[in-house]
């Protein structure tokens, strides 16, 4: 076709649309902290307002809140004191403390009784709780404003219980008051626990916790000795009843005995005719032994030694054995019928006849003794017979009496287990030692809050924090490029430029116009960029567009324009925008007539639609009349015959393109040049349209050779400088602008 660069290759074009998309699906995952960081100070304005908007709140906050002053008392919480007296084993009880005797009392000492308890201590409807309350600091302000004669009266004695409805009202809203200030809390693992109260007064506050810790020690007293009370009673309401049973369970069992006859000689219950069947089996058996006993001796002949041995027989004996010792002595010396020797014979012989006479009678008595005895068991053993029968027939009655006596044995056993244990409470109710004692009692309270210094510490940590998260909700809100790295991570493309944005009594004509201006500065580096674009250097038509209206790409074309005429080259401008040309306003040309639109349509050649300007190496061809269809008219074939003849007569082509989005115009010239230049306004083009934008060109084949940043701001970006050195200020009035590296 005859100019450079015209028709490219279609296979590098595709290539550019899937990296890109292939590009734009990666995630990443890396934490940059300095974007975090460009962020707040972007919107640092933002954050200091809501860091001191915070801190002056807290500041207020702790002028205008009551002082509050805390009063801590200590107490030791013993799970069981010692007994004084031991118990059984003789030994003192202790047990172990626990955590869960600790938390009750804990819980205890917030109650709302004890609360009502320690109202009712303080004399509440008596005594006004005004006195104790210490002015805010706008109460005290707001009183030092008014007059004497407005100022509230102390509330005085005269307000006392002359209501109960009123005193108990007031009751319950005091210990409203002292459950709200108060807290209770355990000093480690000890057994300590520490009781505070907190109130405008420090001397109220003290004289709270004393008075709550008091009464907690007399109220768990009373509820010992209470309970030492309710067993006593409740022990001698068990006594009264059971011995009342016990008293008629025995009622019960001597009518029985009486009614039956049953006489019971034992604890065992055993009855008289029983017993007496048992003490006669016992004679009978002695009987029948002596019965035996005689009759052993009856049949054997032989008199028993002890029945000799009672009788005479046995001296009778020793005396004959003398008498014979005599006789045999005296016959050696005379002869058997001297007269001596026949008297010591004859005595002999009457001891010989006493013997058989006692022998005689000791054998009587022998048989006398067995018939006594045989009598006597043959008596018993009728007898005993006799009394078997009355002995059964009482057994049967002594069955019932057997269970009245159990029962009596019952009510005797519980009665006097309830005894002994009412015994045991009497005597050891008075004398254990109390469990509970107050050691530290609570001083004159110190200030507790509000706390300056912590408040205001707090509301600039709060206010950093809520105006970090403000600032970081709308940066994550604004949907926008706001920096070239958002052009080079979300968009994909070369940053070719970053243009300032210009100040705020600063035009952009007069910013364009200055050359020391940074806006111009600006723009020759976008020039000078260009020039490594392609491998062949600035395409020979380049295409300037952007994704909506009002990015700045018009003002980019006309820049660029006149920075490639001061270079020497023969540039043509021509603006292709169709539906909202802007071209003819800026400079200042007033014949609308002959334009692109005429030259597409046939209605006049290149020379005829091309109008000089101020600078005599830039030509421009406008827009010209507006058409019905615009796209149409540019899918011609006029549009590439157009451009094939510029381009032999020029040596740069800049093509003021309408924007992407929502038109086709764009896609159909980006195809025709050889490069598209895309232009972003910072803070302003969203990032959705601008990706839009960007694969609808690379859709049409164009070929994208980067973008630049246009009203870009670095401080407000979050960037405390620019990409190399620019002017930090410029007025049109000065001469020679200030330098300064941003």
């Amino acid at each position: 076709m005859g100019r450079q660069g015209l028709a490219h290759p279609r296979d590098h074009r595709s290539l550019g649309l899937d990296l890109f998309e292939d590009r734009q699906e990666e995630d990443s995952d890396q934490i940059d902290l300095l974007k975090y960081w460009r962020v707040l100070v972007k919107r640092r304005w933002l954050v200091l307002s809501v860091l001191v908007a915070t801190a002056a709140l807290a500041l207020l906050s702790t002028l205008m809140t009551t002082p509050m002053y805390r009063a801590t008392a200590v107490m030791q919480m013993e799970q069981q004191s010692p007994q004084i007296i031991a118990g059984q084993s003789g030994q003192i009880n202790s047990d172990a403390y626990s955590g869960d005797f600790r938390e009750t009392q804990i819980e205890l000492l917030k109650s709302r009784s004890l609360a009502e308890r320690v109202a009712g201590k303080l004399n509440v409807g008596r005594v006004s709780l005004d006195q104790f309350d210490e002015p805010s600091w706008i109460s005290r302000v707001i009183g030092l404003l008014r007059p004497k004669s407005s100022r509230r009266e102390p509330v005085k004695d005269s307000v006392q219980a002359s209501d109960p409805a009123q005193v108990a009202s007031t009751l319950r809203a005091f210990a409203g008051v002292v459950q709200g200030g108060l807290s209770v809390a355990p000093v480690g693992t000890s057994q300590l626990v520490s009781i505070s109260f907190d109130s405008p007064s420090p001397e109220f506050s003290s004289l709270v916790a004393n008075t709550v810790g008091d009464e907690f020690i007399a109220s768990y007293m009373e509820r010992r000795f209470g309970a030492t009370s309710y067993a006593k009673d409740y022990l001698e309401g068990q006594l009264q009843t059971t011995k009342a049973k016990l008293e008629e369970s025995e009622r019960k069992l001597i009518e029985y005995a009486h009614k039956e006859g049953l006489v019971i000689t034992d604890e065992k219950g055993q009855t008289l005719a029983a017993q007496n069947l048992v003490q006669l089996n016992g004679s009978l058996m002695a009987a029948k032994e002596q019965r035996i006993r005689a009759q052993a001796r009856l049949n054997s002949g032989v008199v028993p030694t002890e029945m000799l041995t009672a009788s005479a027989v046995s001296n009778l004996r020793q005396q004959r054995a003398t008498l014979m010792g005599q006789y045999q002595q005296k016959l050696a010396v005379f002869k058997p019928d001297y007269p001596e020797m026949q008297q010591l014979k004859q005595q002999i012989d009457e001891v010989n006849r006493q013997i058989d006479a006692e022998m005689g009678r000791v054998g009587s008595t022998v048989k006398a003794e067995y018939a006594a005895a045989a009598a006597q068991e043959n008596a018993l053993a009728s007898q005993i017979t006799a009394l078997r029968s009355e002995a059964f027939t009482a057994e049967g009655s002594n069955i019932e009496y057997s269970i009245l006596k159990r029962d009596v044995d019952t009510n005797r056993q519980l009665y006097d287990g309830l005894l002994q244990r009412f015994k045991e409470i009497g005597a050891g109710s008075d004398v254990r030692s109390n469990n509970i004692s107050m050691i530290d009692r609570a001083l004159p309270g110190y200030r507790f809050k509000p706390n300056l210094f912590q408040n205001l510490t707090q509301g600039l940590l709060l206010g950093a924090l809520l105006g970090m998260l403000l600032a970081f909700l709308l940066e994550f809100l604004d949907d926008t490029i706001k920096t070239p790295e958002d052009i080079e991570q979300k968009l994909r493309l070369a940053v070719l430029g970053v243009i300032p944005k210009p100040g705020l009594k600063q035009r952009v004509d007069e910013a364009a116009n200055n050359p020391q201006s940074p806006f111009s500065e600006a723009y020759r580096s976008v020039r000078a960029a260009l020039q490594f674009a392609t491998d062949h250097g600035i395409p020979k038509t380049l295409l300037v567009t952007s994704a909506s209206p009002g990015d700045g790409k018009s003002t980019t074309a006309l820049v660029l324009a006149r920075n490639f005429a001061q270079l020497g080259k023969r540039v043509l401008l021509v603006e292709a925008d169709l539906r909202n040309p802007s071209l003819a306003r800026t400079l200042g040309l007033t014949d609308r007539t002959i334009g692109l639109s005429n030259l597409l349509a046939g209605g006049c050649n290149l020379s005829e639609a091309t109008f000089d300007t101020d600078d005599p190496l830039l030509r421009v061809i406008l827009a010209g009349p507006l058409p019905p269809n615009p796209a149409e008219l540019l899918s011609g074939s006029k549009l590439v015959s157009m451009l094939t003849v510029a381009v032999e007569h020029y040596d740069q082509i800049v093509i003021d393109g309408p924007p992407v989005l929502g038109l086709a115009d764009t896609p159909i010239l980006s195809n025709a040049a050889d490069g598209t230049l895309f232009v972003v306004a910072a803070a302003n083009t969203k990032i959705s349209a601008a990706q839009l934008a960007v694969k609808r060109v690379l859709a049409a084949r164009g070929r994208l050779v980067g973008a630049i940043l246009s009203k870009y701001d670095s401080k407000a970006a979050g960037y405390g400088y620019g990409y190399g050195y620019q002017y930090s200020a410029y007025d049109a009035q000065e001469t020679r602008p200030k330098l300064t590296k941003g």
